[in-house]
């Protein structure tokens, strides 16, 4: 490593127009600059490291050929994008990545003009980069829509509905795919970047349309011929003969390290009359940063660490992780169930799934990023037979929710959601925020849905989903660790539908799901100390209600609070639903629903989204205060019943 304060031509570059002014042989200098200042500045704030590393050398040729931000630029999930923040004006805020108040680690609208498109979800960037490109067209304004996506967000299928929309826009669009994993080019060296900047150039793209024109005056046959001809003399050499299918020029593999390989390619990409066009750019994760090229996962994501060592900070050990502790107990419950299988989108260490392939690798399936794909294929899993869990993040079982609807629950079957993130997340902030999964889904007839109130409570529900054969059904957790309780040895099977009594009292009511649980017990001592008699209920289930133990609640004390970590629509508007059917607040109950605020909360630590969120013990009791103020005085209250 050298020293990462030595950056004298990266000081001179605070936004794009500057990076233009350099010569081309100081671009290789200012791209290792940039890798330096992006390790030292994830170094400092954890992060994406290992992506945005890959894509130095293209962060740097596109700013440089392109004339951004008249020509859009987006980039795909945006995971990748901390040197292109670094570059577009926003290098003094660099160290406040995922920090609240700071920088997003994604890119965002709001946050500089540089990112004209919002993302942190795959697979929206072609759709997007076509949006801007066919309204520029439209308007007779300049500007191209270029799209840099990843080879694994092109396991979605969006990409490809894109992509076969795309042949309108023309010239005006650029598709970058930055293939890092997939290895579907043939060896990139040479002759490769050579071809690659032959076939771009503007002389062979002036004479294939000659010819072109000259073999549509030819008989349909001979004409059908010279076309394939073309694009498979170029598909052998070169690859791509799918982009050519759906209607682009493909170009490339190129080394996406290579800026003497970049920047003329592109340079004929941007001046070219064909389009659209598809450039295909071979990169490697971590790319530059020893430790992270040697990582199995290239330090896709990492925590502070030493820039020298690459050593990343230690979490002080704790309880397990509600990820791992679903992951096990599923493997462990599959020893004796030859029908339990588990599903994930890309992301098997995230929810766990890693620890049931290891012990059963035939029955677990990594479908890519393919949500929907995923919704649908534990659907016939689950029809013929098997017991199918499909464990998926809250903010990504969003992209398939026609598929719950339509493929599940319209036909009842019993598909095991195992819904992680759900809450607020912390650093990764709205964009996978898990805010809305009760709501979508308690709306849905034949659905179950149940939330943990600790990692003991995940055990027990993870059972039961197992068993739980007469439709859909779903357990929601969140992201992190557990609250320490000890994990049970033989799980229980819950009776669905059916919450329970953590604590008794006469007055005041809080009835929790989830894990907030532990705030409410806390609130139900402060409230206690001040004279008022707490019951505290965990209800497991968002659907079916326990409607006996709710009305009881309900009929026999003075208020009653309601606490989820979940938007407006969730478990208070069942229960407020309830009680309005049933007449169980005609009689003067004071009835307060707590949830998540309707905004998009950013990202900061979680202790201080919950704060901001009002979903804290402190914000139970103030909730109960007001309630009883609003007809009498609490403090009289609280002394007559002391």
């Amino acid at each position: 490593m050298v020293d990462v304060s030595a950056t004298p031509l990266l000081d001179t570059v605070d936004v794009p127009a500057d990076l233009r002014k350099l010569k081309p042989a100081d671009l290789r200098q200012l791209a290792d600059e940039l890798r330096h200042e992006t390790i030292s500045a994830v170094g400092t704030t954890g992060g994406h490291l290992g992506s945005g590393l890959g894509v130095v050398e293209l962060t740097v040729a596109i700013h440089y050929v392109f004339n951004t931000p008249v020509d859009r630029l987006v980039w795909d999930v945006g995971h990748q994008c901390y040197p292109h923040k670094i570059l577009t004006g926003r290098r003094d805020r660099i160290r406040t990545l995922r920090m609240g108040g700071g920088l997003s680690g994604f890119t965002k609208r709001a946050e500089s003009e540089y990112d004209p498109f919002g993302a942190a979800h795959s697979s929206t960037s072609i759709s997007a980069a076509l949006g801007f490109a066919v309204a520029n067209k439209l308007a007779g304004t300049p500007g191209k829509g270029i799209a840099v996506i990843g080879d694994g967000s092109m396991s979605a299928g969006m990409a490809y509905e894109a992509m076969n929309n795309a042949e309108q826009a023309g010239n005006r669009l650029v598709v970058i795919l930055n293939d890092n994993d997939m290895s579907i080019a043939p060896p990139v060296g040479g002759l490769s970047a050579y071809l690659s900047r032959i076939v771009s150039s503007r002389e062979f793209l002036g004479l294939r349309e000659t010819l072109k024109k000259f073999a549509r005056r030819l008989p349909r046959p001979m004409h059908a011929a010279a076309r394939k001809t073309d694009e498979f003399a170029r598909g052998l050499t070169m690859g791509g003969t799918l982009f050519e299918e759906l209607g682009f020029y493909y170009v490339g593999p190129i080394d996406g390290h290579n800026l003497d390989h970049l920047i003329p390619v592109l340079e004929n990409v941007r001046d070219a009359e064909e389009g659209p066009i598809l450039v295909h750019v071979v990169t490697k994760k971590g790319k530059g940063y020893a430790p992270a090229e040697e990582s199995a996962d290239k330090y896709h994501g990492v925590q502070k660490f030493d820039v020298i060592t690459g050593a990343q900070a230690k979490a002080p050990p704790g309880p397990p992780s509600y990820q791992n502790v679903f992951g096990e107990t599923l493997a462990k419950l599959a020893e004796t169930d030859e029908r339990i299988c588990a599903i994930t989108a890309a992301m098997p260490g995230g929810t766990g799934v890693d620890k049931f392939a290891a012990a059963h690798p035939t029955r677990a399936f990594d479908v890519g990023i393919a949500e929907q794909h995923a919704v649908t294929f534990a659907a016939g899993l689950a029809a013929q037979g098997m017991r199918p869990f499909c464990a998926i993040y809250s903010t990504f079982l969003q992209r398939a929710y026609d598929q719950v609807v339509h493929d599940v629950a319209i036909q009842n079957l019993p598909v095991r959601f195992a819904i992680d993130r759900a809450g607020l997340v912390g650093a990764d902030g709205c964009t996978h925020a898990g805010s809305f999964d009760v709501t979508y889904l308690a709306t849905l007839p034949n659905f179950v849905i149940m939330a943990p109130a600790d990692e003991a409570e995940l055990v027990h529900m993870t059972y039961t989903a197992v068993c739980h054969d007469s439709g859909p059904i779903a357990l929601r957790y969140p992201r992190g660790n557990g609250t320490g309780v000890a994990l049970p040895e033989t799980p229980e099977l819950l009776e669905i539908g059916k919450g329970r009594i953590v604590r008794e009292g006469k007055t005041v009511a809080i009835l929790s799901l989830g894990t907030r649980l532990e705030e409410a017990m806390k609130a139900a001592e402060t409230l206690e100390a001040k004279g008022l008699s707490t019951t505290v209920a965990d209800l497991r289930f968002a659907k079916p209600l326990d409607e006996a133990m709710i009305r009881r609640l309900l009929t026999t004390h003075e208020v009653a609070v309601t606490i989820e970590e979940n938007a407006v629509g969730g478990l208070g508007a069942h229960v407020l639903t309830l009680a309005s059917d049933q007449g169980l607040i005609d009689g003067g109950l004071k009835l307060r629903t707590m949830r998540l605020p309707d905004i998009f909360q950013d990202q900061d630590k979680p202790d201080k989204q919950y704060d901001e969120a009002r979903l804290n013990a402190v914000h139970i009791v103030e909730t109960v205060l007001k309630a009883l103020r609003h007809n009498e005085d609490v403090g009289r209250i609280g002394d007559a019943r002391a």
